[in-house]
């Protein structure tokens, strides 16, 4: 599967251990009622078309299926260029320019010069992957980390020819892509979004596993509404091995319809263990028309980070029971922060739907237009109110990587001493002096606690919190020192409630974690 997880083939030689072990076990046969006993026998004994008689609606074999479908079925192989600034060895050793030997440029592809445009290029790498028409004028669908990075793309078809291809356009948010070869009368397949198999019911994947060519593989739907951090899509998991190279291969069920994309495993090793993920057709259904219509897919945005209202959460905000979206940080100037939007605002509505969760509130706000009115209903200091934003547009998903990257590791945290610091809640706190400030080089308006120790058997300690974390919220209130945090903690004791909900400032980005109280 050309995947983000490292794949290798086992199991080979185990097969045959397996048929050993499964002929000599053999089967109990019991006679007529009152005929005599029953009698043990070895499998080679008895009928094989009652061994191996499926049960009512299962099928015989999938040979017709594959048959019928196959021809639609492609191996994409893709050349791209490694990144110089991420090969490992000495720096610079990919953005030198060859020596001048006096001739002129003969439009090859020297991979450890510069390309034509001037930038410098890496090693080629070469991967595969899989992908299915979908038309008969050509257009293959696929997934985006198979063509991402693509300079060159090879279709070879099921006949044995071999097309270029190009790219129509990519989706990240939902790893998907379109590519194009030219020619007419291509065998294609349909995305089935109406009869959806049910969870048991038998599928059928084929793909290019390992660069092998077309491969089928079969077995059940093993569950719906999978969510995989992919904010945009419920994965279907299905028990049909798919490996490195399935990726971008279509998942059809009994009748030959396409029901999901491969597009993920859950491996260890990387290789198959029963565990894969297919995008819902309806959901590769919309996308591919939508990119081959424009290119280009946008959303909605809000422009805030956003976590999951646990039931610790909701208990340390004094709202038990409670779902939701916990506002975690704003982003400066976005949409959200422009119309009123705090920090510790928890979003349960928008334009009438319940918000259940974070991953709900980004496929809610994914689906409306920029410029669109978005009503909010958020819960501030245990208050409903509404909230009218102006949505604009979610940037990519490799914008948004980027605006998250970067930061300390908290590896180097300061060198205060703790005997002259309060200690809260297992935190060992301290104000932030210029010499802390620049040594974790935080912004210099921050303002908070700073972590300088933690208590290795507190609950601080058991979710995470560490040396050079800044306290910036406590109680649903801003920190600016640590004597802040303590009249937080004073007060939710008063109050009764089991844990204070903080907000930890690290790399960059807020996220609300609930701290239980010590009594002692």
């Amino acid at each position: 599967m050309a995947s983000k997880k490292t794949g290798i083939i086992i199991g080979v030689a185990a097969a045959g251990v397996a048929a050993v072990g499964l002929a000599g076990l053999g089967v109990r046969w019991s006679p007529p009622f009152g005929q005599g006993d029953s009698h043990f026998l070895p499998l080679t004994h008895i009928s094989t078309s009652s061994i191996f008689a499926p049960p009512p609606g299962g099928p015989l074999s999938f040979a017709d299926i594959f048959e019928k479908v196959s021809p639609a079925v492609v191996q994409i192989e893709v050349t791209s260029h490694i990144d110089p600034s991420k090969v490992p060895g000495p720096p610079g050793l990919f953005n030198q320019a060859p020596p001048d030997n006096g001739g002129g440029d003969d439009g090859g592809d020297d991979s450890s010069g510069a390309g034509k445009d001037g930038k410098p290029k890496g090693p080629k790498a070469e991967s595969a992957g899989s992908g299915f028409f979908i038309s008969a004028d050509g257009y293959i669908t696929t997934n985006n980390h198979v063509v991402e990075n693509a300079d060159e793309i090879e279709v070879t078809l099921k006949d044995g020819r071999k097309l270029p291809a190009k790219i129509i356009g990519r989706d990240e948010a939902t790893d998907l892509a379109v590519i194009k070869v030219e020619g007419t009368n291509f065998p294609y397949v349909d995305f089935e979004n109406s009869a959806k198999p049910r969870v048991g019911d038998w599928v059928l994947a084929v793909g290019n596993p390992f660069g092998l060519g077309g491969t089928a593989t079969a077995g059940i739907v093993s569950a719906y509404g999978r969510d995989l951090g992919d904010s945009f899509v419920d994965f279907i998991q299905i028990d049909a091995p798919i490996n490195r190279g399935n990726s971008g291969g279509p998942t059809f069920d009994i009748y030959g319809r396409v029901i999901g994309v491969n597009s993920e495993i859950f491996s260890p090793s990387g290789g198959s263990v029963g565990i894969g993920f297919a995008i819902p057709a309806d959901v590769a259904d919309n996308i591919t028309k939508a990119l081959i219509k424009g290119g280009k897919i946008t959303r909605g945005y809000l422009g805030a980070t956003i976590q999951n209202v646990t039931p610790e959460v909701a208990d340390s905000l004094g709202m038990s029971g409670q779902k939701g979206a916990l506002v975690a940080e704003l982003t400066p100037g976005g949409p959200a922060q422009k119309a009123g939007v705090q920090p510790e605002d928890v979003i349960v509505e928008l334009d009438g739907h319940p918000v259940g969760s974070s991953t709900e509130l980004t496929r809610l706000v994914g689906e409306t237009q920029s410029g669109e009115i978005i009503h909010l209903k958020i819960i501030r200091g245990g208050k409903p109110r509404m909230i009218e934003v102006r949505s604009g547009v979610r940037p990519s998903e490799s914008q948004l990587a980027q605006s998250e990257a970067g930061g300390d590791d908290g590896s180097n945290a300061p060198d205060s001493p703790a005997a002259k610091a309060p200690s809260i809640l297992g935190l060992t706190l301290a104000p932030i002096d210029p010499a802390s400030r620049a040594k974790l080089d935080l912004p210099p308006t921050l303002k908070g606690a700073l972590v300088i120790a933690v208590d290795g058997a507190s609950d601080a300690a058991e979710k995470g919190l560490r040396a050079g974390d800044v306290i910036d919220y406590a109680d649903q209130h801003a920190v600016d020192s640590p004597k802040d945090v303590v009249a937080s903690v004073a007060v939710v004791k008063k109050e009764g409630l089991g844990s204070i909900l903080l907000g930890v400032r690290r790399e960059g980005h807020t996220l609300f974690v609930p701290i239980k109280i010590d009594d002692k």
